[in-house]
Order: C-alpha cells, then sequence, then structure tokens
C-alpha cells in the first residue's frame, strides 16, 4: 500500500490540520517509509513468540494501601498562600 498526497491530504482534514502542498509530499513520502517498516516485520518468523503489550517486566511500584492518620486541618492550612478560619480561600473565578 503506497500513500499518496492526497491521502495526507485527507488525513489532514480529518485532524482539521493545514499543511501545504510540500508539506503533504513529505508527510506521504515519511509515511510510506514507516508503512514499508511495518511491512519488513511480517517478513518475520515469529512461531512461539509470546505476545507481549510492553517489552519490560511490569512490577507495581505502589506502595501498600493501608490506614494511617491524615493531616489535621491546621497542617493541611499550613503552607496555604491565604485562609479564612478553617478553609483554604481563592480567587473568585465566576461572576
Amino acid at each position: 500500500m503506497k500513500l499518496s498526497a492526497m491521502d495526507v491530504e485527507y488525513a489532514a482534514g480529518l485532524a482539521r490540520l493545514e499543511i501545504t502542498d510540500q508539506e503533504k509530499e513529505i508527510f506521504a513520502r515519511q509515511l510510506n517509509e514507516v508503512l514499508l517498516y511495518i511491512g519488513s516485520l511480517n517478513e518475520l518468523d515469529t512461531q512461539g513468540v509470546v505476545p507481549a503489550a510492553h517489552p519490560g517486566g511490569l512490577t507495581n511500584v505502589f506502595r501498600e494501601d493501608e490506614v494511617r492518620e491524615s493531616l489535621n486541618t491546621q497542617e493541611a492550612l499550613t503552607n496555604a498562600p491565604d485562609t479564612r478560619g478553617d478553609f483554604f480561600r481563592v480567587p473568585k473565578i465566576i461572576d
């Protein structure tokens, strides 16, 4: 399958992108190179290769979920630039 400048123009229109005629030619050439490379991958012998979604082993990097004491109101408000009583004070954004 070979992409033309018209195919690139169509895709750009779907994406609401404005591109010049020179860019259409450049992108068509680049996309054709990508498709050619992907096509060459089909020639590889993948018998016995287990499909994977990630090249490395995935491990959970999160800590264990445990119940612990939360901040009290004064600790939570310590670094707030502006407070009123026990609340954060923020600029009004709605008229």
